[in-house]
């Protein structure tokens, strides 16, 4: 062995995970004067680049040979990412089936050079002695001499003098250039600023929850209670207790851009502004809010699902406002479930969370049967506010008049509503203008090129859209199949028509529209917020966003235009989602004096989800929804993967699904569905097969894919994607 050979053979090397889609951490040599850590933030070279990972804590599948080993190039002036947040990386990766570089890349994307140094200044130790003074001078020396050191824009204020007066006494030695310590990014909030007058049910609720704050362990606690009964304000006690402990809190909300009213509250609670998480925030916002987290100077994070990778050094509680919400769900990339996995993340952190909901979802309701989480009820609204009275509105008996899509007795309920000066609401959960464009001459029906999908009419903007993949062409003057002229005709509604439609009906009333559409980002959302709430607004018209923690005092009519949507197809989860969509909504009414009505337009009045609905029987539906899926060991009383094969080109698909197929595993308490062409079978131009694996709840499912997916090869060009736990079925 030569003397390079020994050198190279006792170099210390690391495991560092990159952020890509390999099978672990790759090893590196530790150059001389690097000592880092697990966790420390490095750079790394691969294939001739420079790329940004992490050191872990454990080495990867292959160690490389000490010849290949390539050193490290150098650290990041970075916090590290701590134990916890590795730990979560790891168990998720290993949960979802999905590379631990893309997991670890959720929380490495925004880790950037630390901001320079904000310089001021202060006086020197000893002044020149043939230095020249004048009024203005004398000013500045003075304002130094009360406070110091001060920025250059501060100061000049202070002496009231220019900042050329400041240079040229830098440059006699009369003033001295110092780092000034960096502002805090986020006001500190106060847990005693506005502390609420709370009803006993919410008192007693609030102390358990502060109680397990105080406790420094890990617990999960269901916050369940009607829509209006304060479990915000409940939850918030819980955050002041952990601002009373110095700890931070995260708050993961489904949509944080359409949570404009929740941060008011949350500041007219605490009397600051919470740090916000959310992809419409500027790169530099979210560098700064990401480092302040990491310096604990961010105390309380509202977030959406990304915000659970936040690099917290202190945490001391986990909030998951709407559990339910599907919204939780991300479908791409690694696929996973931000609730769930708030939960094992509080598990690492040995601190408890908190899940609030007022149609809380089967799997957490299962837990709470089985003893893993502990339950809290509040039973009635807050205030003394009634829960809206609900009734259905049978279609076949009343139909709306001939291509329209309210009934009379609907229109009837909006026209006495507004005439008492009160506010109602139009729900229907769908964008655009009509979710198909058929030719009356052909049957021609406007389909995306890319999925199978039909284009969706939005008439503002004069486009056919692709809801999938975004496609959109102009509506076009003739059938593009047969050439006939102005023959194309929308069918069915969407919120665009319905709100035409509205405008014919109320000419006099003011109307706005709530759906992503229209309410594009946080401004907007406070925007409408407002309006409504200053009886700006007469008649709201909406999609689902409308059914998010909004409080509208004066909202006393939530009509439901058509009930029976969503109820249709295979989809399990679909008389659950129906209802808990539907509360909400309807939720939204009679927060205040007066009484709200809900009247829901169905062609089923008899289907359990409407009777549910009308009885306000949530826990009886609860229980029948249960009842049907036990004994098939559906979730949450059994386990699912969904396993998504695509090729751009169909008979490789097929080929690889029913390779799959042949390999899928079998033994008692073990069910393989499919393959089958998914619902969407083309998406994004990708012909897809979906196989489903169903197991009994003990089954762990892991184990059975890997070694399922280790047998069969995937050919170039195609893809298997895995979703353990789907929500989705498309």
């Amino acid at each position: 062995m030569n003397a390079g050979d020994r050198k190279r053979a006792g170099r210390r090397r690391v495991p560092v995970l990159l952020p890509y889609p390999f099978a672990g951490p790759f090893d590196y040599a530790v150059p001389e004067g690097m000592d880092p850590a697990p966790g420390d933030v490095v750079l790394a070279p691969l294939n001739g680049r420079e790329v940004i990972g992490v050191v872990w804590d454990t080495p990867g599948p292959a160690p490389a040979a000490e010849a290949k080993l390539k050193p490290l190039i150098g650290a990041l002036d970075t916090p590290p990412m701590r134990p916890a947040l590795r730990q979560l990386v790891d168990w998720m990766a290993a949960y979802t089936l999905s590379p631990p570089g893309e997991v670890m890349a959720m929380g490495l994307r925004l880790v950037g050079a630390a901001p320079g140094p904000i310089m001021g200044w202060r006086l020197p130790d000893a002044i020149p002695p043939d230095a020249r003074h004048t009024e203005a001078r004398a000013r500045v020396l003075s304002a130094l001499a009360d406070v110091q050191p001060r920025g250059t824009g501060e100061l000049a204020r202070a002496a009231r003098v220019g900042t050329g007066v400041i240079r040229a006494m830098e440059a006699a030695g009369t003033i001295v250039a110092t780092r000034l310590p960096p502002p805090s990014a986020f006001a500190v909030p106060d847990p005693g600023h506005a502390a609420p007058a709370l009803s006993p049910s919410q008192r007693r609720a609030a102390t358990a929850l502060t109680e397990a704050v105080a406790a420094r362990a890990f617990t999960v606690t269901l916050l369940d209670g009607v829509t209006g009964s304060g479990k915000t304000e409940v939850y918030f006690e819980a955050i002041a207790e952990a601002l009373r402990l110095g700890r931070q809190t995260l708050v993961l909300l489904p949509e944080i851009a359409l949570s404009a009213q929740w941060l008011d509250r949350f500041a007219d609670r605490f009397g600051a502004a919470p740090a916000v998480w959310h992809s419409d925030l500027t790169s530099r916002v979210r560098r700064m809010t990401w480092r302040a987290v990491a310096a604990g100077e961010a105390e309380v994070v509202v977030g959406a699902r990304s915000a659970l990778f936040l690099p917290f050094p202190n945490l001391g509680l986990v909030v998951v406002d709407e559990e339910h919400e599907s919204a939780f769900k991300q479908e791409d990339g690694v696929v996973y479930h931000a609730r769930d996995m708030a939960v094992v993340r509080a598990r690492l952190e040995s601190v408890p969370a908190t899940l609030v909901s007022a149609t809380p979802s089967l799997e957490t309701l299962a837990n709470v049967e089985a003893g893993r989480y502990r339950r809290l009820t509040l039973p009635t609204r807050h205030g003394g506010a009634a829960l809206p009275k609900v009734a259905a509105i049978d279609l076949r008996a009343n139909p709306p008049a001939r291509n329209r899509f309210l009934s009379p007795p609907l229109v009837e309920a909006v026209r006495a509503t507004l005439a008492r000066g009160e506010q109602a609401m139009l729900f229907l959960n769908r964008r655009g203008y009509a979710p198909l464009t058929l030719c009356r001459a052909c049957g021609h029906r406007m389909a995306c090129p890319n999925c199978t999908a039909w284009l969706v009419e939005h008439r503002a903007r004069r486009q056919l859209m692709c809801h999938h993949c975004g496609h959109t062409i102009p509506i076009p003057e003739l059938c593009p199949e047969c050439g006939a002229a102005r023959s194309l005709t929308p069918v069915g509604p969407g919120v665009e028509r319905v709100t035409e439609e509205a405008g014919a009906l109320f000419p006099e009333a003011r109307l706005t529209v709530m759906a992503s559409d229209t309410l594009p980002g946080p401004r907007a959302a406070a925007e409408a917020a407002r309006a409504i709430a200053a009886r700006e607004v007469d008649l709201i018209i909406g999609t689902q966003v409308v059914a998010k923690g909004w409080h509208f005092p004066h909202l006393t009519l939530v009509g439901v235009v058509d009930a029976d949507l969503g109820l249709g197809g295979g989809d399990l989860r679909a008389a659950e989602r129906t209802v808990q969509l539907l509360h909400q909504v309807g939720g939204r009414s009679g927060r205040a004096e007066a009484p709200g009505h809900v009247l829901l337009q169905t062609f089923s009045p008899e289907h359990p989800v409407i009777e549910a609905l009308i009885s306000g029987d949530f826990e009886g539906f609860v229980a029948r929804e249960a009842a049907e899926r036990r004994p098939g060991f559906w979730p949450p009383y059994g386990r699912l993967a969904a396993i998504i094969v695509s090729a751009e080109d169909g008979e490789i698909a097929d080929s690889l699904a029913r390779a799959l197929g042949r390999a899928a595993p079998g033994a008692p308490g073990i069910v393989v569905l499919g393959p089958a062409p998914a619902p969407l079978a083309i998406l994004r131009g990708r012909h897809r097969r979906r196989l489903l694996l169903k197991t009994r709840r003990d089954i762990a499912v892991q184990p059975l894919l890997r070694e399922w997916l280790a047998q069969v090869r995937v050919p170039r060009g195609a893809r298997v994607d895995i979703d353990v736990d789907p929500v989705s079925f498309l």
